[in-house]
């Protein structure tokens, strides 16, 4: 126990290190002007190449509250009256436009109905803005080719049940006094206590996600319609902004790391996209050693990122932001007080911290085929292993499914890629069952 908690600090002081460093880059970016991204051309990009899709995931800061006119905390503030963001505005201050970079947003509750709400040219309009113009400028600026940047998300979205991906287990949590279960994906509801019947509820486990990856997919197979003139696509990349609704729940929050390496992965199995990039952005209002369910959450988002080691086969193709240097007061439930240069600060952190994941190898891939192993410390991982699987099965055998699913538990989600953790998890379903 001991060793495992001094590499959880380790990971998380390397995290934090990490994220300061992404701090300080970014200040620089803002405050020397020979670093802002220069205006855009005006030409459209080389359609002989294939769109680089950019999916946008999250709830309602991906979304984007952030308002475009008025005062102090609006965009036009922030261009007009501080000079930020000049790519935004042309010498005659108009809107720049992007001829190199849709903007794609697609909307619906669950698996219903798929809203479009955007499908033009990267320009700012409308009332509000998120994140993605601070991304789209950056990408579209680091990519030579066609650039969509896709956003299918809705509000109110936690990652422990509505976006849960598919493939995840139950799994129960003590909370007051009482031992709950937690829906896998497709179950319903959220929890029940243990030892009681799940009456479902009309919604399951993994919806949202479920309605956000279809809808996505859906534009992609109109590519024509969205991206006028395309000889086809890649998907290249994700960004998720997200965390808010997980942090009202200790069993969320707790569960939220497994949950978010699951969803990286499954993500990039649905699209059939092993090498796309993955940015994730933390909770603007959440500071580094904070305590509770927002700090549980917060070393979640930060750990995945590649540089960390924790995960070798992120090493690479995941980055993590983080977000609080970039809050221009409120929070995450508040939306920010609507304030566009938080929103713009964060996508343009999110925008930079892809394209330095696009000029890079996919070291993560590479370490995934040819990983140095130390035999001794493998023959001895190998023994441990089967050691606590063939305990797990005695404890089935007497009839003790509490401690067998624990350890098939642990097994199972912390070493997948081993025979004992796919025996594990082969076996936790009937262990739950019983």
């Amino acid at each position: 126990m001991k060793s495992k908690a001094v590499l959880g600090v380790l990971w998380l002081l390397a995290a934090m290190a990490i994220g300061l460093a992404s701090a300080s880059a970014a200040e620089k970016i803002h405050t020397d002007p020979k670093q802002q991204l220069p205006d855009p051309d005006g030409k459209p990009a080389d359609m002989s190449k294939p769109v680089q899709v950019f999916i946008l995931l999250g709830q309602s800061n991906m979304l984007g509250a952030g308002k475009i006119a008025g005062g102090e905390g609006s965009l036009e503030n922030a261009v007009k009256a501080k000079n930020k963001y000049p790519y935004l505005v042309d010498d005659a201050g108009n809107w720049t436009e992007r001829k190199d970079v849709r903007n794609v947003r697609v909307m619906g509750s669950g698996t219903g109905a798929m809203r479009e709400f955007n499908n033009e040219w990267m320009t700012i309009k409308g009332k509000t803005i998120g994140p993605e113009y601070g991304i789209g400028h950056y990408v579209g600026h680091a990519t030579d080719a066609p650039v969509m940047i896709l956003k299918s998300c809705i509000g109110n979205r936690s990652l422990g049940w509505d976006l849960l991906p598919p493939g995840s287990k139950s799994f129960e949590f003590e909370d007051k006094g009482k031992v709950w279960t937690y829906a896998g994906y497709k179950q319903s509801p959220m929890r029940w206590e243990k030892g009681t019947e799940p009456k479902p509820a009309g919604w399951y486990a993994g919806m949202q996600y479920d309605g956000d990856v279809a809808n996505a997919k859906t534009v992609l197979a109109n590519l024509d319609k969205y991206y006028p003139g395309a000889k086809g696509y890649e998907v290249a990349g994700f960004f998720l902004w997200q965390g808010d609704k997980d942090r009202y729940d200790a069993g969320l929050a707790g569960r939220y790391e497994l949950n978010l390496v699951h969803f990286i992965k499954q993500l990039r199995t649905d699209f059939n996209a092993p090498n796309a990039k993955f940015v994730c952005a933390t909770l603007g209002q959440t500071k580094k050693g904070a305590g509770g369910n927002e700090g549980k959450i917060l070393e979640a988002q930060l750990v995945v990122d590649g540089r960390i080691g924790k995960y070798p086969d992120f090493k690479g193709n995941v980055a993590s932001v983080y977000s609080n240097p970039f809050c221009h007061g409120g929070a995450s439930n508040g939306h920010y007080g609507g304030n566009a240069e938080t929103y713009m600060d964060v996508g343009e952190a999110m925008g930079r911290a892809m394209a330095a994941l696009l000029n890079q190898p996919n070291a993560g891939a590479a370490a995934a085929a040819a990983r140095p192993v130390d035999d001794r410390k493998a023959k001895i991982l190998e023994e441990n292993l089967t050691r606590r699987l063939t305990l797990a099965k005695n404890y089935l055998k007497s009839g003790s499914t509490t401690n067998a699913r624990r350890i098939l538990s642990d097994l199972a989600e912390k070493w997948p890629d081993t025979p004992q953790g796919q025996e594990a998890a082969q076996l936790l379903e009937p262990a739950t069952d019983k």
